[in-house]
């Protein structure tokens, strides 16, 4: 089992992700011993706003002693920022704060032999801007490993992972390459072979419905089936071409480990469907795991208390496999 500590960035300071961190700690689920990158006036005000009590242990980032530290206290490296409220509405003010907080984070990940990195939800709007298309690319470029990652939203059951992430629709035919399609499979079945200890049965969803078009050329015929045609011939245990709107019928998914679509919500709105916040999204081939739990800031439930800790909770317990 992997005792190694789980390094976290809190993320956008006005999200829920504090409250479901309290209340995940709650539940003494914790194995690996936790590290927490978050601005100590933040947290303090947080956990005063939702009447939660926990002691904290201030951790410094230069001299971390792995020995000394365990979850009876939350362990913070603190990122100094003032915040005049507990909750404020998202803007770009929290910007620095955030690109110092994963900065730290990447730093620590290269010094330090964590088990893997766990990040609270940000605004793409506001700190990601149109500089990248979410969190996966950002850290794909921080690490140098840009088009050499993939997004996984990991269940236990069945994942999924878009061929595209966060691209409006009238772009996404034009992202669709064999050997994009062709380096995603070899991605998933490299992180499943070392990590989930198995060989992933694949499907792969068309881009039309029901996978044609009234024009002479689609892109299952030019692109995807060339594409699945030349894996299979490398041994690799995939099959498709499917329709999206009958793929994810129990008769149908079951069979499939992972199921890849050619973009974000044709694969997502079923997964989310099918587990809610069961589900969580890893980036894979990154030099370290990097996971989330499955949602956003959700600042429509900002100081209410009623947040799910579901999908952080199978964050924390997959780094115990």
């Amino acid at each position: 089992m992997n005792t190694k500590p789980i390094l976290i960035v809190a993320g956008e300071p006005n999200s829920i992700f504090l409250e479901i961190f309290f209340k995940t700690l709650k539940k003494k689920l914790f194995i690996n011993p936790i590290i927490l990158i978050v601005s100590k006036d933040l947290l303090i005000k947080q956990m005063k706003k939702l009447d939660f009590k926990f002691k904290i242990r201030l951790i410094n980032e230069k001299n971390i002693n792995f020995k000394e530290i365990d979850n009876k206290q939350i362990n913070i490296i603190n990122v100094t920022y003032k915040f005049k409220d507990a909750f404020e509405k998202i803007t770009d003010k929290s910007n620095k704060y955030l690109t110092k907080c994963f900065s730290l984070a990447l730093l620590l990940l290269k010094r330090n032999n964590f088990s893997g990195l766990i990040n609270g939800p940000i605004s793409k709007k506001n700190f990601l801007k149109e500089k990248y298309l979410g969190i996966t690319e950002y850290l794909a470029v921080k690490t140098k490993r840009e088009n050499n990652v993939a997004m996984l939203i990991y269940n236990d059951k069945l994942s999924v992972s878009p061929l595209t992430t966060h691209l409006p629709l009238k772009l996404v035919p034009k992202m669709i390459t064999q050997k994009k399609i062709i380096n995603q499979v070899k991605l998933i079945k490299q992180f499943y072979k070392k990590k989930i200890k198995k060989i992933p049965l694949i499907a792969i969803t068309g881009l039309n419905p029901h996978c044609e078009s009234n024009y002479k050329s689609s892109e299952e015929k030019k692109t995807i089936i060339p594409a699945v045609k030349f894996l299979k011939k490398k041994n690799i245990k995939i099959e498709g071409p499917f329709a999206a709107d009958t793929i994810f019928l129990k008769e149908q998914s079951a069979k499939y480990d992972v199921i890849i679509g050619m973009y974000h919500d044709q694969v997502l709105t079923p997964i989310k469907t099918l587990y809610g916040f069961e589900a969580i999204n890893i980036t894979i081939g990154l030099p370290f795991i990097r996971i989330s739990p499955d949602h956003g800031p959700n600042v429509k439930m900002l100081g209410k208390n009623k947040s799910n800790p579901a999908s952080l909770i199978k964050a924390i317990k997959f780094f115990n496999k």
